[in-house]
């Protein structure tokens, strides 16, 4: 956890403790008065992949959430339980939940209350859950592709979702990234949606909704942080539920920020992406052609944005790191010694190695290729060091990605990878699946 060790302290002289409940919890018996609440809602297998679909009001889609995937969220819900409270005492999660609380759309906290019931698990626990993903070390690649850039100039928008290997259940000994799933939402007041996602959240930080818009979130550790605004878990889904344009996103993800994120925002029509860098007090929004996007040691590339865990604005980056340049010497020295706390170099040589790869696809980006240029970005074939970093790194979130998928909004296309017990999503098989076929199917 980043920046956050002073806040803790005060906090925990405010709030009483939570306790962990690392427990074995019941699987859930419906009552005949809970039984209409999972109408609209199944599971399927395909291909070995989890998809949950979930339609309705936001406590029934949780429910469904809960209910369909109980053992899942619970293995989950302990497993983050469980890394988190390594870290941070889990009383301390559970107050910055507290002060965000207020900020958060009451909708959302009757879904989570209902994936809860469902799964026979506690409030409170998941929202620990949710608070420890807000503020661990995520890794993370977002790319947004149009234009000239690809063969057919429709917008192709691209996610890697990296978080620790290590997050592991202490009963079942299942690995939260094991239990990933796709999630097909259909709410009763809002736009469908399709997210690769972990059982027990409503997302991973992105995916793309029926209206053509995109999204996919990059933490960025920061100075300038606060707890008083909306967690980005409910941001995202905001944008997924609601929003019709790429400008109506970007508004929302910059209402009652928190503390330090990357995202990149896209929409089919017209074909734009967006980077949006911000801090509690801080904000950058700009496309290919800024010049922020070509300060050294970063380049630009025509129509395609990306973006990893390091800001580019100079005025934001000064609240993340100094010296500003993360590919020198210094940096390097930074890692090797403080590789908690001064990740940026190989955050950096990441950058690198998928920028190399889309500089050579160029031209004729299309679904598939998009998703060789994620994959062997993070296979590194041409940067050894940092082979070595992500092997060194394992439990840090370097280049662990759990899940990685690239979506054509216009088509509603995704390609898709999930990782499994021992191999991480970008040596895996991938999976075709498209957001109108999905949402006209009926339940089994």
């Amino acid at each position: 956890m980043k920046n956050l060790w002073v806040i803790c302290i005060c906090l925990c002289c405010v709030f009483p403790l939570a306790q962990a409940s690392i427990v074995i919890q019941q699987q859930k018996t419906l009552s005949p008065s809970e039984a209409f609440l999972i109408d609209g809602g199944w599971v399927e297998e395909r291909d070995n992949i989890t998809i949950l679909h979930v339609s309705g009001s936001h406590y029934e889609m949780g429910f469904q959430h809960g209910y369909l995937l109980q053992e899942k969220v619970q293995q989950n819900i302990r497993a983050f339980l469980h890394y988190a409270q390594e870290y941070i005492p889990l009383s301390d999660l559970l107050a910055y939940w507290n002060i965000s609380k207020p900020y958060v759309p009451p909708e959302y906290i009757q879904e989570i209350q209902g994936i809860a019931d469902g799964a026979n698990v506690s409030f409170n626990d998941i929202v620990i859950s949710i608070m420890a993903v807000e503020y661990s070390d995520h890794g993370c690649y977002g790319i947004a592709a149009w234009g000239p850039a690809t063969v057919d100039g429709q917008l192709y928008h691209a996610r890697s979702f990296d978080l620790p290997s290590t997050i592991q259940d202490p009963v079942s000994g299942k690995y939260a990234h094991e239990n990933t799933v796709l999630i097909v939402r259909n709410p009763d007041n809002g736009s469908a949606s399709l997210c690769p996602a972990i059982a027990g959240s409503f997302h991973t930080g992105g995916g793309m909704n029926s209206q053509g818009v995109s999204l996919g979130i990059q933490i960025c550790w920061s100075k300038d942080q606060t707890f008083e605004g909306n967690p980005y878990h409910f941001r995202v889904q905001e944008v997924l539920d609601t929003a019709t344009t790429a400008e109506e996103a970007l508004q929302i993800l910059n209402t009652n920020r928190t503390h330090g994120f990357n995202f990149i925002v896209s929409q089919a029509d017209p074909a734009v992406g967006f980077v949006l860098e911000q801090t509690a007090n801080l904000t950058y929004i700009g496309t290919h052609n800024d010049t922020v996007e070509s300060i050294q040691p970063f380049w630009a590339i025509e129509h395609v944005v990306r973006r990893t865990n390091v800001f580019l604005e100079p005025t934001i980056a000064a609240k993340q790191r100094t010296p500003y340049n993360p590919s020198g010497l210094i940096a390097f020295l930074k890692l090797l010694f403080f590789q908690k706390s001064n990740p940026f170099f190989a955050v950096y040589q990441l950058y690198q190695s998928v920028s190399k790869q889309i500089n050579v696809t160029w031209g004729n980006l299309t679904l598939n290729n998009t998703m060789e240029v994620l994959q062997n970005g993070y296979r590194a074939e041409d940067f050894p060091l940092l082979r070595l970093i992500e092997r060194l790194g394992k439990g840090t979130g370097m280049a662990e990605a759990w899940n990685q998928w690239v979506a054509c909004p216009a088509t509603g296309d995704m390609v898709f990878s999930f990782a499994t017990h021992d191999q991480m999503a970008f040596k895996t098989q991938i999976h075709y699946v498209n957001l109108y076929d999905l949402l006209n199917e009926s339940p089994p």
